[in-house]
């Protein structure tokens, strides 16, 4: 039986932007799929016409909403997930629903403490107001490449940007802020669970959005957990490290990893 593989996006990115890895993954034998979060409707176009039916959905209803997926299949999957993404993932790794997860700049979990200068800035847009907590916000070009397009060339960024961007809800990025205030965060993932499958996690060193030390700092998290956690590094690698010309290298690396421990 082939081998179930979700794909996780994260804010900002349409799930279709996963295309390339879906091909990829499938070649090599899994059976990937791409689902949207709760609301995402089908296409870049109807998503960016459409903010508010992307609109409120937090942490819990994204983790929720992939877990009836999960349960829907035939075999527990192989998660991967790029930025909140990786953080679903995560989670739902640690609730034992998945057989191995893949977290790519992973936003930060409960616990994390360190939060650098430039992921203030990239997630400044959702957080300079208040009221964005239950809407969907969108990016402009200069924002994209700020937050996710500083490490590749600006003309393809910007062409990035048109094909793949929709308005992402504003809700997770404030209960991540919130998180170490929270003992009930729903950015909260159960990092001490001994027989969870194995993580890797990825960071791009030069991410502005989700810098290499809150990846760093979220391997540290796992340290109570004798579970494969193992850490890879592209230093000269941004946000965009999933969807720009450079994809492939990321996508080789993850599956080489799934390869290593017999996935």
């Amino acid at each position: 039986m082939t081998t179930p593989l979700v794909f996780i996006h994260g804010l900002w990115l349409h799930a279709t932007s996963w295309n390339p890895w879906i091909e990829m993954f499938a070649a090599e034998g899994y059976a990937p799929i791409a689902p949207g979060w709760p609301g995402d409707p089908d296409t870049v176009a109807e998503a960016r016409e459409t903010p508010e039916s992307i609109a409120d959905h937090g942490i819990d209803d994204v983790v929720e909403h992939f877990a009836q997926i999960i349960r829907g299949l035939d075999a527990p999957p192989i998660l991967i997930g790029h930025s909140f993404g990786g953080m679903i993932a995560q989670k739902l790794l640690g609730q034992d629903l998945a057989r191995a997860a893949v977290a790519i700049d992973a936003a930060q979990i409960k616990g994390v403490l360190p939060l650098p200068l430039s992921a203030l800035r990239a997630t400044l847009p959702v957080f300079k107001n208040p009221a964005n907590k239950h809407r969907a916000v969108s990016l402009t070009a200069e924002q994209f490449r700020f937050a996710f397009g500083n490490a590749i060339p600006a003309a393809e960024s910007d062409a990035l940007f048109e094909q793949w961007t929709i308005p992402a809800p504003g809700k997770p990025l404030f209960e991540a802020a919130a998180a170490n205030f929270d003992p009930h965060s729903p950015a909260k993932v159960d990092t001490a669970n001994q027989n969870r499958g194995p993580l890797l996690l990825m960071t791009g060193g030069k991410d502005h959005t989700v810098p290499e030390a809150v990846t760093r700092a979220t391997l540290k998290q796992y340290r109570h957990s004798e579970a494969v956690t193992d850490i890879t590094e592209f230093p000269d690698r941004g946000h965009s490290l999933t969807i720009d010309s450079g994809w492939r290298e990321v996508a080789g690396t993850a599956l080489a990893w799934l390869r290593k421990q017999g996935l």
